[in-house]
C-alpha cells in the first residue's frame, strides 16, 4: 500500500504568433520547435506507455493559445513545410558526415527521429496532435488542464475583474469544444494569484489550480499540511501547491538533472556551427542564422571544448536520474507520512518545454519514471489532482496569500521599469470593453462581429508573455509591438463601434490576421 503521491504537472504554453500577412515569420519558429521537440515526443511517450500497458498519471496544462495554434490549418501546413526542410537537413548531414563516425551516428539517428515526428504528426494524427492528448486523457491517464485565454496575469488584473472573467470563460468555452468536457483544472498564468479570484473558478466549473509554495505557506491560516496536501479556498475551490525540493532537483540546470555532463549540450546548434553558404538555405530567408534542433556535442563541462555526444551515455544517465527522483520521493513520502499522519502529495509542475527543447533527454527521463514507479516500488503512487481530492474530499480552508512564481515571487518580473508603461493601456481597455458589453448586450451583424473582435485584440494584449519578453530583453520589439498594436486595434474598433461608422475592410484583415477563438463571446466581458 502506497504512502503518498506524487503529483507530475506540465504546464504548456507558447503566445500566439500567427502572421498570415509574411510567408516565413521568425517567432512562428517557437511552435515549430515546441511540436519537434516537446509535443510531439511527449504525445509518442503516452502513446507507448497505453501500448505497454504501463498504469500510469499525468496532470497536462495545454494554454488556449498553444492550443489554437496546433488547430490552426496555415499554421499545421506551414509547420509540415518546416519538417520537410529539417529532414531534407538531416539527410544532407548524413551525407556530409560520412567520414566522421561520431557524427554520422547522430546525423542519422535526427533523421530517424524526424521520420518518426512526420509520421506521428503528418500521417497518425492527420496533423491534429490535440486529438492524439484527447485520447491519452480519455484513457484516464492524462488530466488536461485550460489556462488563461491568453496567459494574462491575473494579479495585475485586480482593477478589472471582467477581464479576469474573460480570461477564464473564453478558456472554458474552448476546452470544452476542443474536448468535449468540463475541464477540472486550471493552471493560472505564470502560477499567479489573487484573493478571489477562486470565485470566478467556481462560476465557471473549475475543481483546483495551482500556487507556487509560498502562496499557500503563506496562507491565513498557516497550512497544517504545508504543501502535502491541498487547501480549500473559501469558494470551496482546492489550491495545491508546489514542492520546492522535487522542482528544483529537475528544474535546476545549475543543481538538477539536466546540466549533467552526459546530456546533450543545447547552445551548440548547426545553425550557428556550420558554414553560412551550406546552411543558409535551412535558417531564416533574412540570413539569420537560427537553431535547427541538430545538435552534436553534449554539456562535457564548463568548457568551450565541447564533446561529442552519445546517446547511449545519455540514456543510461536518464534512467540513473529517473531512479534516484523516485528514490528520493519515496524517502520523502515516508518521511512526511510519518509527520502528518496522512498520506501527502507531491506536486511537481514543470514547463512542458523543458522535456524535450531544452532538456534533451527529458521525455527519456519521463518515460522511465513513469515505468519506474509503476513496476518499480510500492511507496509511492502517480496521481492526479482531481483524483487525489476524489480520495481525500476533507481538507484545510485558508485564504493563500498573492503570489506568483519567477523572481521574488510576487509579480515583479511581470511589473517594473520596462514594462509598467502597459498597464494604463490595458486597464483603460478593458473599462472600455465592459463599456461596450453593456451598451450593446444584443448585438447582430457587423455591430456583433466587431465586438467580438474587440474582445480578441484586447485578450491578446493582455498576455502575460509581452511583459516577460520585456523584461529579459529578447524580442523586445515584437513583445513592445504586438501589445502596442493590440492596444491599437482595440482602441479602434471602440471608437467605429461608438460613432457608428466601421469599417468593414479592415474588420476583416484582423479578423483574419488575429483569428484565435472563433467562437468568442464579447458578452463575457460584462
Amino acid at each position: 500500500m502506497e504512502k503518498g503521491y506524487l503529483c507530475m504537472v506540465l504546464h504548456g504554453h507558447l503566445p500566439f504568433v500567427r502572421h498570415p500577412e509574411h510567408e516565413n515569420f521568425l517567432e512562428e519558429e517557437w511552435l515549430y520547435e515546441a511540436i519537434t521537440e516537446t509535443y510531439v515526443p511527449l504525445l509518442l511517450m503516452f502513446e507507448q506507455l497505453l501500448a505497454d500497458g504501463v498504469d500510469f498519471r499525468i496532470t497536462m496544462g495545454l494554454s488556449p493559445t498553444l492550443l489554437s495554434m496546433l488547430l490552426d490549418p496555415l499554421l499545421q501546413e506551414r509547420y509540415v513545410r518546416h519538417l520537410e526542410k529539417l529532414i531534407e537537413l538531416a539527410s544532407r548531414e548524413v551525407e556530409r558526415t560520412r567520414w566522421q563516425p561520431e557524427f554520422n551516428r547522430l546525423a542519422l539517428m535526427y533523421l530517424s527521429k524526424l521520420n518518426l515526428v512526420r509520421y506521428c504528426y503528418a500521417e497518425k494524427h492527420k496533423r491534429n496532435i490535440v486529438q492524439g492528448f484527447k485520447s491519452v486523457q480519455d484513457e484516464g491517464k492524462l488530466e488536461i488542464m485550460t489556462c488563461g485565454a491568453t496567459h494574462g496575469f491575473f494579479p495585475l488584473m485586480d482593477v478589472c475583474k471582467a477581464s479576469v472573467r474573460a480570461q477564464v470563460m473564453t478558456a472554458v468555452d474552448q476546452y470544452k469544444r476542443i474536448f468535449g468536457r468540463q475541464p477540472k483544472g486550471i493552471w493560472l498564468p505564470e502560477c499567479g494569484y489573487h484573493p478571489g479570484d477562486d470565485e470566478i473558478l467556481k462560476d465557471n466549473g473549475i475543481r483546483y489550480f495551482f500556487t507556487d509554495t509560498h502562496g499557500v505557506l503563506h496562507g491565513t491560516p498557516r497550512p497544517k499540511y504545508g504543501v502535502f496536501a491541498p487547501v480549500y479556498c473559501k469558494s470551496g475551490v482546492a489550491c495545491f501547491s508546489r514542492d520546492v525540493e522535487s522542482s528544483k532537483q529537475v528544474w535546476s540546470a545549475a543543481q538538477g538533472y539536466p546540466g549533467d555532463y552526459n546530456y546533450r549540450e543545447f547552445y551548440r546548434d548547426i545553425g550557428f556551427d556550420l558554414d553560412y553558404d551550406y546552411i543558409r538555405p535551412y535558417i531564416h530567408p533574412d540570413g539569420l542564422r537560427i537553431n535547427t534542433g541538430i545538435k552534436y556535442y553534449r554539456i562535457t563541462g564548463e568548457t568551450d571544448d565541447k564533446q561529442p555526444y552519445i546517446p547511449e551515455k545519455a540514456m543510461e544517465t536518464a534512467a540513473s536520474h529517473a531512479g534516484n527522483f523516485m528514490f528520493n520521493r519515496e524517502k520523502q513520502v515516508e518521511y512526511v507520512y510519518d509527520i502528518i499522519k496522512r498520506k501527502p502529495i507531491i506536486v511537481s509542475p514543470y514547463d512542458a518545454e523543458l522535456f524535450g527543447h531544452w532538456w534533451y533527454e527529458g521525455p527519456d527521463w519521463l518515460n522511465f519514471l513513469m515505468r519506474k514507479i509503476a513496476f518499480d516500488q510500492k511507496a509511492i503512487k502517480l496521481i492526479t489532482p482531481s483524483e487525489y481530492l476524489d480520495k481525500f474530499p476533507r481538507n484545510q480552508v485558508i485564504t493563500p496569500s498573492l503570489s506568483s512564481w519567477g523572481w521574488k515571487g510576487y509579480s515583479e518580473f511581470w511589473l517594473e521599469g520596462s514594462n509598467d508603461w502597459i498597464y494604463r493601456h490595458l486597464h483603460k481597455a478593458s473599462e472600455r470593453m465592459s463599456e461596450l458589453a453593456r451598451l450593446y448586450p444584443n448585438a447582430q451583424g457587423i455591430v456583433l462581429r466587431s465586438l467580438n473582435q474587440a474582445l480578441r485584440e484586447l485578450l491578446l494584449a493582455q498576455s502575460s508573455d509581452w511583459a516577460f519578453i520585456m523584461k529579459t530583453g529578447t524580442h523586445t520589439e515584437y513583445a513592445v509591438q504586438r501589445t502596442k498594436n493590440h492596444v491599437l486595434n482595440f482602441t479602434k474598433l471602440y471608437y467605429q463601434i461608438k460613432g457608428n461608422h466601421i469599417e468593414e475592410s479592415w474588420l476583416g484583415e484582423i479578423e483574419c490576421k488575429n483569428n484565435i477563438f472563433p467562437d468568442i463571446d464579447y458578452r463575457f466581458h460584462s
